[in-house]
């Protein structure tokens, strides 16, 4: 996994060591993640622009913030995610990848931390 640092490389590994919180985007190919300090960008649709990809693309992402405490995902399935039209399934799906590719960019930059979902996100009827 490419994973892409914004301002730059000094600036992330001064945060992740002073603990500051994070924000992540990762492409839900999982090829590609990025990444900066919660305080030099605050949305994740402005992150992914920073790195040349459209703001429109943001469902393409699953999307944290962090810090060694855990991290706290932005549980957003898109409608036409892996085109799976049953909601129960499509949700389902996400729900496992976005576990599985989160879970390896978070052991590539070195935390080993829950992944929660906020009860905001949470939507879980599966009709």
């Amino acid at each position: 996994m490419e994973i892409i640092k914004f301002p730059d490389e000094q600036s992330v590994i001064e945060a992740m060591q002073n603990d500051e919180l994070m924000i992540s985007a990762i492409r839900t190919d999982g090829k590609t993640a990025v990444l900066a300090p919660l305080d030099y960008v605050f949305k994740h649709n402005i992150l992914i622009a920073k790195a040349g990809y459209n703001q429109t693309d943001i469902d393409k992402f699953f999307r944290i913030i962090f810090d060694r405490n855990g991290a706290n995902w932005t549980f957003v399935c898109p409608s036409d995610y892996k085109d799976i039209s049953l909601k129960s399934c499509r949700i389902k799906a996400f729900y496992k990848d976005g576990l599985s590719k989160i879970g390896e960019f978070l052991s590539a930059i070195g935390y080993c931390i829950s992944i929660n979902i906020p009860e905001r996100y949470k939507y879980f009827d599966m009709k």
